[in-house]
């Protein structure tokens, strides 16, 4: 492959290079929040920032860890977590925002992504469609017991990923409102927790490059809670989702010295 960076072992899109990095990386999507996970970390330090992906590493127990931007959708967390591979990387939370979908998850919990649902298109380049989007078993138990020693309420199980913010907020007005609204009730009726945009990317990403992928979520909202006249305040603080994914990435640590 061209290297666009045209610099040796430097990665075109995040700009990085191994040293830049630790094995264990929290995935955001927004740029913004960086410095806030990073302040959770000994000794964080920034060290770049270019396009959508904005990068702090520090240590957490005494080894280097880093939060990396993604941007939104698939594309974008799909070219980060191949560069940070390229550069050595293993283990990835992706830590972000949701909308709940069934009616007891509600605004300010916490969703643990076990699987995702493929309504993006970024997995479909890589596997056929009907190969699952599937977080790894450890990160996810290490994302489960934290979230119960934090005492925060969390609920796990499938998520769905989208392309378009839009289609699942007005999808009604769209020429394509046949399926998505069909869709959209399918996994209702199916049991999907919540809706996002990152993580089907990024766990069929992770299979194929053979590394550790789990996701954790903030529920922002509720639209179906909102249909059913129930209380659906507007939540936008993620230190909930981002407390968890970090005393995960400790467990993580502990458990592989």
């Amino acid at each position: 492959m061209i290297n666009y960076s045209e610099e040796e072992g430097r990665q075109y899109h995040t700009n990085l290079v191994s040293s830049d990095i630790g094995e264990y990386v929290i995935l955001p999507g927004d740029p913004g929040r960086c410095e806030k996970i990073a302040k959770y970390f000994d000794n964080p330090v920034h060290i770049t920032t270019n396009r959508e992906y904005c990068t702090y590493t520090g240590t957490l127990n005494g080894v280097k860890v880093s939060v990396v931007s993604t941007g939104i959708g698939g594309p974008s967390a799909s070219i980060a977590l191949e560069e940070l591979c390229d550069l050595g990387a293993k283990y990835f939370i992706r830590v972000g925002t949701c909308g709940g979908m069934q009616l007891d998850v509600k605004s300010g919990d916490v969703v643990i992504g076990n699987a995702s649902i493929r309504f993006e298109g970024t997995s479909k380049e890589y596997c056929p469609i009907e190969y699952p989007a599937v977080a790894d078993f450890d990160v996810t138990n290490a994302l489960v017991s934290s979230a119960k020693k934090l005492g925060m309420n969390y609920h796990v199980g499938v998520c769905q990923s989208k392309d378009a913010f839009y289609g699942q907020h007005r999808p009604e007005v769209l020429p394509n409102s046949a399926e998505l609204l069909n869709k959209w009730d399918a996994w209702l009726k199916m049991g999907c927790l919540a809706s996002e945009m990152e993580s089907a990317a990024l766990f069929i990403v992770a299979s194929f490059r053979r590394v550790k992928c789990g996701s954790i979520f903030l529920v922002m909202a509720n639209q179906e809670r909102a249909k059913a006249g129930l209380d659906n305040p507007i939540v936008h603080d993620t230190d909930s989702a981002i407390k968890v994914a970090v005393e995960a990435i400790k467990e993580l640590i502990e458990v592989n010295k």
